[in-house]
């Protein structure tokens, strides 16, 4: 009897994830084609949530713009608006009042917890750990919006900064809660340490997965936690100061291999680091005005002005031009996510599908921002 045999062979297919998928952090498409397991190729769609708003912008004045930048990445607020301002303030020749500074700061790196809080817990989550290791972290983040409430009335969309200064001086209330959520955090980072650092089923799923070279992070022009974890100590904090950044001493966490376990810890040590600058901040903090007095319809001088702040996501940078009027002729916004996003193809093929949702999910994108 003769066996007829056949070579095993596998027919690529395409697998759509998205545009509404909890995977994809977002409304983003990502079409993989897949070999068996294997991911062969991947391409990301973007534009689902575009607004245009970079054009809207040239429609109203310096000051009405503020609430556009909370709503590009809306889980940094506060950090979008210092950068916008920052701009603002380059260009019209502003200055900022001492305290307002130290206030800024202390918002700034609130809002870089709360963002951290949020990358980590969905990346675990991501991971497979569903429920208690991001409601843990989900815990911070909801005190620290609580902070940002009884300080703005916004816990997300805060349009808190303003040019030359902040809207408010906090409330009484908010130096007690603020100091709490300082005394909490190192136990809290403890339990999550507890929870994960030596989790077998979190470390096969973290460790030595996705990993980016310095040279192409470098090369990919990747910024934040996604360059840091490769090995880069880049931080704009420390490399181009802005505001009063170089009164602080703290240090600027990078990892080794740079996969997705340190994009995970780079992110866990960023936070101890921002706790410290904060504790720096309310010590060092002056009286006085909380803001300069800016007509609400300012008219900058014509030209043109490009200002950087390290956001959650790293280098997020507002470029404005003016032309002698109210609003300003020209408005964009330098992505982080965009930029971060841009190694997701060589990150993923030749993985598995489940390695590649967890490498996204390191990536920390916000669709906001990418489609702005």
């Amino acid at each position: 009897m003769t066996l007829l045999t056949h070579e095993p062979y596998s027919e690529p297919y395409v697998l759509n994830i998205g545009p509404q998928h909890p995977s994809t952090h977002g409304v983003f498409r990502i079409r993989v084609v897949m070999d068996g397991e294997r991911i062969d190729d991947i391409e990301m769609i973007v534009g689902y949530l575009h607004r245009s708003m970079e054009k809207l912008a040239e429609e109203r004045t310096y000051t009405q713009n503020i609430p556009f930048t909370d709503r590009a990445d809306y889980l940094a607020g506060m950090s979008n608006n210092l950068g916008y301002c920052l701009a603002a303030e380059q260009l019209s020749g502003v200055e900022v009042p001492e305290r307002a500074q130290y206030l800024r700061v202390i918002f700034a790196e609130l809002q870089r917890i709360a963002s951290h809080a949020m990358a980590n817990g969905q990346l675990v989550s991501d991971a497979g750990a569903l429920q208690t290791p991001l409601l843990y972290m989900w815990r911070e983040r909801e005190k620290v919006l609580d902070l940002f409430e009884m300080t703005c009335g916004a816990r997300l969309t805060t349009n808190y900064m303003r040019i030359g200064g902040v809207a408010f001086d906090p409330p009484p209330e908010f130096y007690p809660a603020v100091e709490q959520l300082l005394s909490d955090l190192p136990d809290r980072i403890d339990e999550y340490h507890t929870l994960l650092i030596e989790n077998e089923i979190f470390l096969a799923r973290t460790k030595g997965v996705a990993p980016i070279s310095a040279e192409d992070a470098i090369n990919g022009s990747l910024a934040g936690p996604m360059l840091r974890a490769s090995g880069v100590p880049w931080d704009l904090r420390k490399a181009d100061s802005y505001g009063i950044y170089d009164r602080f001493k703290f240090e600027v966490p990078v990892g080794r291999v740079g996969d997705v376990w340190d994009r995970f810890m780079v992110r866990m040590e960023e936070v101890k680091q921002s706790a410290s600058i904060i504790r720096q901040a309310l010590d060092g903090m002056p009286a006085g005005a909380h803001k300069t007095d800016v007509p609400l319809a300012l008219r900058p001088e014509p030209g043109e002005a490009y200002a950087r702040v390290e956001g959650p996501r790293g280098e997020l940078g507002f470029y404005l031009v003016s032309d002698g009027g109210p609003a300003p002729a020209r408005f964009h916004i330098r992505a982080p996510s965009l930029i971060n996003l841009s190694l997701l193809k060589q990150m993923a093929v030749g993985s598995s599908l489940p390695d590649a949702i967890v490498a996204l999910g390191s990536v920390d994108i916000v669709v906001g921002e990418i489609d702005r």
